[in-house]
């Protein structure tokens, strides 16, 4: 009997997920054995998840400890804290982690902590480089109070941007100001005017049709989530006359193409270790309780990220 044990989908079950045992990893030269010590939930792994036939096994975000080091040398030493990327398969008490999807933690970031950055901090990383230089400048963040828009209103604030924050509703104001947003706008719709440099909309449906027409010229959209439908209606002649204007789709795992996930893991571990980025952890519960806690996230029980931990 294998001593590891993973989230699979178990479609007679209860929410789906179960724990259950499962092979020890094999790794390949470039790759790090990592004991898993927390995991973070997000919005694609667990709709996935919803229609995965049997067996399968989701997970994207990591942390833990190098239990064996890469045999080909490359990353971090046995016994390093470290956060990972999967593609698929993260949630388990051992994976195999490639190097390059490994950064080691500085030693005042929790493993709680480093588990919510590999999608959501990614993933807010890289849309807003897609705005270059943010000082000075407009930004507007939809989906504010979800895992991605959390850390991308900190780290345009942190940028020297003027943040917008786009919320469902008026109570959640107080949060994302707390975050750093100077403004928020509450509801479906995006006010045509002011216009915005860079606009990082995760809601899709109306919220991406309306926010379109409130882009500066040049500005650029980066559209990186369907939270509310993937249907989207606007105006073409108010896009294009706008000039210059970009709608830019970010799928991370994409993106990663050009820059290592370990590049950007140790960028947000090093801002958090630094006290200038807090991630927003609202739930965190032992492992067992993955169906509930994954339910819980699709019916939009709490804002940030949630986060289990493994014995």
């Amino acid at each position: 009997m294998s001593a590891n044990r993973a989230v699979v989908v178990d479609p007679d079950a209860p929410g789906r997920l179960v724990i259950r045992p499962v092979a020890d990893p094999v790794p390949d030269r470039g790759e790090a054995i990592v004991r898993v010590r927390a995991l973070s939930l997000n919005r694609g792994e667990v709709r996935r998840s919803g229609m995965a036939a049997a067996g399968w096994r989701p997970g994207w975000d990591l942390a833990g400890e190098v239990e064996r080091a890469a045999t080909n040398g490359s990353g971090p030493r046995s016994g390093a804290r470290v956060v990972g990327l999967l593609g698929e398969g993260a949630w388990a008490e051992r994976v195999a982690v490639p190097t390059h999807a490994l950064a080691e933690m500085p030693a005042k970031v929790t493993f709680s902590q480093a588990a919510t950055f590999p999608v959501a901090g990614l993933t807010a990383l890289h849309a807003l480089a897609k705005g270059g230089l943010l000082l000075g400048r407009r930004v507007l963040v939809t989906g504010a109070t979800g895992g991605v828009g959390d850390f991308a209103v900190q780290l345009a604030r942190l940028a020297g941007a003027h943040v917008t924050a786009s919320a469902r509703r008026a109570d959640q104001g107080p949060l994302l100001s707390q975050l750093g947003a100077h403004e928020v706008v509450v509801g479906e719709d995006i006010p045509a005017s002011p216009k915005y440099d860079l606009i990082v909309e995760s809601v899709g449906g109306r919220t991406l049709g309306t926010a379109l027409r409130a882009l500066a010229r040049a500005g650029v959209c980066v559209t990186l989530g369907v939270s509310a439908t993937a249907e989207v209606t606007f105006d073409a002649r108010e896009f294009f006359v706008a000039g210059r204007a970009t709608l830019y789709g970010l799928y991370i795992f994409t993106e990663l193409a050009a820059e290592p996930a370990s590049v950007g893991l140790r960028r947000l571990a090093d801002l958090v270790a630094s006290g200038q980025l807090a991630p927003h952890i609202s739930l965190e519960r032992p492992w067992a309780e993955i169906a509930q806690v994954a339910q819980d996230l699709i019916a939009r029980r709490f804002p940030g990220k949630a986060v289990l931990t493994l014995d």
